[in-house]
């Protein structure tokens, strides 16, 4: 254990807990935009499968990194007017419409990737940017600001929805058809659209989670994400809605995960037969969620369709 506790190893944890929260905290800030906008989307992690699969097989085809991270959003976005069709345009049942979602980008996937690919295939990663002066700070450089465009955009993105949320009026909309879709109807805002806009942009960016987890990895295979989509829906009810918290559960949960690999590295904990280690992260999401279950408010419009009366 006293290995662990070099400056050496834990400022490589630290920048192993950044690389891998980046994928959550994406399609955690998308969740929460939809969210704060009544609508609840558990197809989070079927978007991303679908999303990773295609912007993995555009850089195998291409060998041009953007290009798949832009086809990684697009993939999100044409999710989205899915969904936001499904649930929007035909009031159909969040929950089952989003299990519809993530069984549909699951199976997808799957069989996209056999049918395509075969066998696993390594593919260039995102390489990282270092920032100028910032990298150079004696171990907090390497840690933060030696990281790849897509994690750079991602913590950007925290501080950019919250002022959407809060000091614009689009944001003022969304947070108003969240709360109480019928006033917001009275004064002239269109429900239906604005959860639809939402809608889209969460999607996208569970697109660019989708895009962000296979280049950083470099590589696919089926169920890629293993139910990571659904703990980026656990994080924004742990964020209680805001981005701020959202941020602080992706790095947590980062965190925790980067731990357990670096333990496993260090042979502090058997690399096989530790269950209990690999269930960590998602046994701490359950008990932080259980305490903190009585103390947030979630949008009070949260998963109900809206019907103009």
């Amino acid at each position: 254990m006293g290995d662990f506790f070099t400056l050496s190893v834990l400022v490589a944890t630290a920048a192993s807990a950044i690389r891998l929260a980046t994928p959550y905290l994406l399609a955690s800030l998308g969740e929460t935009i939809g969210q704060r906008s009544g609508v609840l989307n558990l197809g989070v992690d079927g978007v991303m499968l679908l999303s990773a699969f295609f912007s993995y097989w555009a850089v195998l085809e291409t060998g041009n990194l953007w290009l798949a991270v832009l086809v990684g959003l697009v993939v999100g976005l044409a999710m989205g007017i899915l969904y936001g069709v499904i649930t929007v345009g035909l009031s159909a049942t969040q929950g089952i419409s989003g299990i519809g979602i993530f069984i549909f980008g699951l199976g997808l996937s799957d069989l996209l990737f056999r049918q395509q690919v075969g066998t696993p295939k390594p593919v260039r990663r995102l390489p990282n940017v270092d920032v100028p002066i910032l990298s150079d700070i004696p171990h907090l450089g390497e840690a933060l600001f030696q990281r790849n465009l897509l994690t750079y955009l991602a913590f950007l993105l925290v501080p950019a929805t919250a002022l959407l949320l809060s000091r614009t009026t689009f944001g003022l909309n969304i947070r108003s058809v969240g709360e109480n879709p019928q006033a917001a109807d009275s004064l002239g805002v269109s429900v239906e659209r604005t959860r639809f806009v939402a809608i889209l942009i969460g999607n996208s960016m569970a697109g660019l989670a989708g895009a962000a987890l296979v280049l950083q990895l470099g590589i696919f295979q089926p169920n890629l994400t293993q139910g990571l989509g659904f703990i980026a829906v656990a994080l924004v009810y742990f964020g209680a809605w805001r981005p701020a918290g959202v941020m602080g559960g992706a790095l947590l949960y980062g965190l925790v995960n980067a731990t357990v690999l670096q333990w496993k590295a260090l042979g502090i904990i058997p690399v096989s037969g530790s269950d209990l280690a690999n269930m960590a992260p998602a046994i701490l999401t359950i008990l932080a969620l259980i305490a903190l279950a009585r103390r947030v408010h979630a949008p009070s419009a949260l998963t109900k369709p809206f019907t103009r009366h």
